[in-house]
């Protein structure tokens, strides 16, 4: 890692922390500091159960109950058991919650406006594009990508919305029971290999390995939700795929995909397949790709 770049992002959270206030006690003022007025955010009008405020700011289960305990003691969240699942516990915003909420949202409001006040036109317009470059780089960092059973309700969940997203999509509609999608079966070690990638504990994308004969790999049902795009998962799901392909002795990689997905096709030429003839019947593929990946060929 470039001490440089270290040095860097160091920089960066010192000054960030010190204009948002982080470092007091009493965050905009509201004589609480900034992880309970976060939680008050995070929970919202509709109420949200505490392992996803959990997963969602990345906290420790040991701090989040002191916070919420203190949002409790001072008349602002309620916490009870889930009425359908009492295992799951439930955060909701009470009618002073609410109020407090908006008064923070109004000097949150206060507070990006006084970052931006001093600054000229130009200077404004480059500071929020920065700021939503950071954004979105430091939201793909968060993202964790796992080996996952192809039958664990996540990874059933993704080729769900997979198969949704082909069918709403392609021109001719997708029906799975038509395709040449391989059975989980083929896709579950050590025959093959299911990635699931996750943002906050929420499943965003998937991607499968299918370990052929013949020193060949194909994937399949690779998908990433739209929300999730932009965040070069797609990439970081083929150089994962790669890598495991070439550790178990595959020197071929290969897919297939449908003309309607341009952005795949794109991102397909960009990591090195090349375009040839088809090698296999599949009746949704109107392109077919391969990438030579043998250890001799990556140098």
């Amino acid at each position: 890692m470039d001490a440089a770049q270290i040095d860097q992002v160091r920089r960066f959270n010192r000054t960030v922390t010190e204009r948002v206030g982080a470092l007091q006690d009493h965050y905009l003022a509201r004589g609480r500091p900034i992880g309970e007025a976060r939680l008050l955010w995070e929970t919202g009008e509709q109420g949200q159960d505490v392992r996803r405020l959990r997963e969602r700011l990345g906290l420790d289960s040991g701090y989040l109950s002191r916070l919420l305990r203190s949002l409790e003691t001072d008349g602002l969240v309620t916490v009870e058991p889930h009425p359908g699942d009492r295992r799951v516990r439930q955060v909701r915003l009470t009618e002073a919650g609410r109020a407090e909420r908006a008064v923070l949202d109004g000097r949150s409001d206060e507070l990006a406006g006084s970052l931006l006040a001093p600054l000229n036109t130009a200077q404004r317009a480059r500071l929020v594009t920065a700021m939503a470059e950071v954004d979105r780089l430091l939201t793909a960092a968060t993202v964790t990508v796992d080996a996952v059973d192809p039958n664990h309700p996540e990874a059933r969940h993704c080729l769900r919305s997979y198969s949704g997203e082909l069918a709403e999509r392609l021109e001719t509609g997708f029906d799975p029971e038509r395709s040449l999608l391989p059975d989980v079966g083929e896709l579950r070690m050590p025959r093959g290999l299911f990635l699931i990638a996750r943002l906050h504990g929420e499943p965003i994308g998937c991607a499968g390995l299918k370990l052929l004969p013949d020193s060949v790999a194909e994937i399949k049902r690779m998908w990433v939700a739209t929300h999730a795009r932009g965040l070069g998962l797609g990439r970081r799901f083929l150089a994962e795929l790669e890598v495991y392909a070439r550790e178990h002795g595959r020197g071929v990689l290969r897919l297939d995909t449908n003309r309607t997905l341009t952005a795949a096709i794109s991102l397909y030429h960009a990591t090195g397949f090349e375009e040839v003839p088809a090698f296999n019947d599949e009746l949704y593929a109107d392109h077919w790709f391969e990438k030579r990946i043998s250890s001799e060929s990556s140098g």
